[in-house]
């Protein structure tokens, strides 16, 4: 199974809540995390980035090999397996490779939670299209709302994911109206998060209210308490 998490805008929260659902995951079976916005690395405390990986998989075109996913993972905690991004993404890569990746990622008999980042070429917006779940993650404010609207993926996404900033003064129920999606979960954006993984000790301090939303999510898209093969 593939469940592929964007946001129409960089620095949303997409990748801390792709790594801290990948955690929570891993408590129960193995898990893959598929890095396409090249943060997951300082996130998750490597002191460098792994190399090759899924920008030199993409680049091969649609004859490249499903097995060397495994010899580009990077085990980063205990039944968490890396895909790194490598090389940064090439803008031209073919929307038929982001699409062969995905259907590769959905075949795997271990879950994959990709992180899409902004999803913002054609191949990465083929592999959210072909996702078993695709979930759009926001922040709670009028920009983000009004750049969301205009996206393609938006009208095919399950749900949305709310980064809750307590300031604003927009809220789930207005991402709900505004997108027409239910909010699985809402985030909050709390200093002692952001400090965890400027810290990069997300893998092994996992901040209680993160985790507890990510949880929440995972219940409402039918993970939690499953072995093995999601269905």
């Amino acid at each position: 199974m593939l469940l592929s998490l964007w946001s129409p805008k960089g620095g949303a929260g997409t990748s801390v809540f792709a790594a801290a659902c990948a955690l929570v995951l891993s408590r129960q079976y193995p898990v893959r995390l598929a890095d396409l916005g090249g943060d997951q690395p300082a996130i998750l405390g490597l002191s460098s980035d792994p190399a090759p990986g899924l920008a030199e998989w993409l680049a091969a075109g649609l004859h490249a090999p499903a097995g060397a996913l495994d010899r580009i993972a990077v085990n980063v905690a205990p039944n968490v397996s890396l895909l790194p991004r490598g090389e940064q993404l090439p803008s031209d890569i073919a929307p038929e490779a982001g699409a062969a990746l995905g259907v590769v990622l959905a075949n795997e008999p271990q879950l994959t939670i990709a992180d899409v980042s902004h999803a913002s070429t054609p191949a990465l917006q083929a592999l959210v299209e072909v996702s078993d779940v695709s979930v759009v993650v926001v922040r709670d404010c009028y920009v983000a709302l009004r750049r969301a609207l205009r996206h393609p993926l938006v009208a095919r996404a399950s749900g949305a994911i709310v980064m809750d900033d307590e300031d604003r003064a927009l809220g789930a129920n207005e991402v709900r109206d505004v997108l027409g999606l239910d909010v699985f979960a809402s985030v909050p954006l709390l200093v002692p998060i952001a400090r965890v993984v400027d810290a990069g000790v997300l893998a092994t301090r996992l901040p209680r209210p993160l985790e507890k939303a990510a949880m929440r999510f995972l219940a409402r898209v039918g993970l939690s308490g499953r072995e093995g093969r999601v269905a």
